[in-house]
């Protein structure tokens, strides 16, 4: 049949890569490529920035952990994911992640795609990816949890802001 989508099969150093704050996200499947059915990306991480506790409106997402370990808080409970771990997060549930310890990597699976697009919009793209740039000001934070709107993606405020 000739009308049969091709083998995705990038090799281990391939995919668009884009520094999202101090992340380095390596997109080795995209909507483009899976039909929108998932994208799929390399993460690596530090633990000197930690992005807010959010919620993904539209997607699940799962993380399988390569390298390191990666601090999750999920459902009001915290826990650590090492090598070898893989953790599933469900769209609408507030949630936060991040690298602790030391650098951490991990394969993520969003589903279904477009996430994507939010990193690409968000963040810069990797022309380098061994220059790693510095946490975000506030000013840039502020930008990313604007454009995070836009992709179903809710950053709720602190909840001693909410008690007020």
């Amino acid at each position: 049949m000739s009308d049969r989508q091709p083998a995705i099969h990038p090799a281990p150093d391939e995919g668009t890569s884009w520094w999202f704050a101090t992340d380095l996200h390596t997109f080795k499947a995209v909507s483009a490529t899976t039909n929108g059915a998932y994208t799929l990306t390399e993460v690596t991480a530090r633990p000197d920035f930690v992005p807010p506790p959010h919620i993904h409106h539209r997607e699940d997402e799962a993380f399988y952990v390569l390298e390191g370990q990666f601090e999750f808080w999920y459902n009001e409970r915290t826990f650590t994911a090492g090598v070898g771990s893989f953790v599933y997060l469900a769209k609408g549930r507030v949630h936060k992640h991040g690298a602790t310890g030391g650098a951490a990597r991990a394969l993520v699976l969003h589903t279904p795609a477009g996430l994507e697009r939010f990193i690409a919009e968000a963040g810069k793209p990797a022309t380098d990816r061994s220059v790693r740039p510095t946490p975000p000001p506030m000013a840039e934070l502020e930008r990313i949890v604007a454009i995070a709107q836009k992709y179903g993606i809710e950053v709720p405020p602190p909840p001693e802001s909410r008690q007020k």
